[in-house]
């Protein structure tokens, strides 16, 4: 059965990328009483060596453990209010709108989603934690509501296993086996080329030139004003690894929004180019 439209993925890392600031340091460093966000990540870093651990789940028993000591709730609903304080950069709130709009009037559908090594409850609690088909993100353990353990620590690799399901069309995360199933490139949801990536650091290299290499297009996006991340960026794009570099600035007919909206338009107009000589070759067929 042919698909009748093609499904566009916008992947979005948080941290970084959708938001200014590591989403710990709002709401969540104040409520535990640590002014300097520097000493809470210098104290990770202090956890990484001595242990030889991952540092997701150092910072993930880090938060825990700090929130213990100053007596704050460690409950779910509580990481979700946290997430309530999280800055977003400029026009990320009518972003997914506006991009929306875009599928509708290209014959496309749209669908959003967030790869990140982040919190996923912060993440549900921000003014767009609605918008997303998927949070791919960290997330804890709970036991009567408080939580206890990391359920789901995210790395750099973890993120490129989301790409695949992603493509694969599996949605839960305890159904990751399905990964290595086999599935025919024609039967997947959603083909590489058909993802759009946006990232900002190391954990999200992978997954851009992973994407980029399967013809997809992968964005590298930068705080702006700051020429140290600006240079990183560009240095992605120098290398090959990605297909973009602009700043983080999600408005409407800003630089972003064009790239986003040209690429959304040259998927239509591929999947219809396919459509056209699948069906030219389909009418030789029968008459053979």
């Amino acid at each position: 059965m042919p698909k009748k439209k093609p499904i566009v993925a916008l992947i979005y890392d948080f941290d970084g990328t959708l938001s200014p600031l590591n989403m710990q340091e709002y709401d969540f460093l104040k409520a535990i009483g640590i002014k300097n966000k520097a000493a809470f990540w210098k104290e990770n870093n202090e956890l990484i060596k001595e242990h030889e651990a991952s540092n997701i789940l150092c910072y993930m028993k880090l938060m825990i453990d700090k929130a213990r000591a100053a007596k704050v709730s460690i409950k779910r609903e509580q990481f979700v209010n946290f997430g309530k304080s999280i800055e977003l950069y400029k026009g990320v709130e009518e972003w997914f709108d506006l991009i929306n709009q875009i599928g509708k009037e290209e014959g496309v559908t749209i669908q959003h989603f967030i790869n990140s090594s982040g919190l996923k409850e912060m993440i549900e609690g921000t003014k767009i934690g609605k918008k997303f088909k998927q949070i791919y993100a960290c997330s804890f353990m709970y036991e009567d509501g408080v939580a206890v353990w990391p359920a789901v620590a995210v790395d750099f690799t973890t993120k490129t296993q989301f790409l695949f399901m992603i493509n694969k069309g599996i949605s839960s995360i305890t159904e990751n086996y399905k990964v290595n199933q086999y599935i025919e490139e024609s039967m997947r949801p959603i083909p590489f080329n058909q993802m759009i990536y946006f990232g900002d650091g190391e954990t999200d290299i992978p997954c851009m030139k992973l994407i980029k290499q399967q013809g997809g297009n992968s964005i590298a996006v930068y705080k702006p004003r700051d020429k140290k991340k600006k240079k990183g960026a560009e240095k992605l794009v120098h290398d090959r690894r990605v297909n973009f570099a602009c700043a983080a600035d999600y408005t409407k007919g800003g630089e972003i929004y064009t790239i986003v909206e040209s690429i959304i338009k040259q998927i239509k107009n591929n999947f219809d180019f396919a459509q056209l000589q699948e069906k030219n070759r389909k009418k030789f067929d029968k008459e053979e």
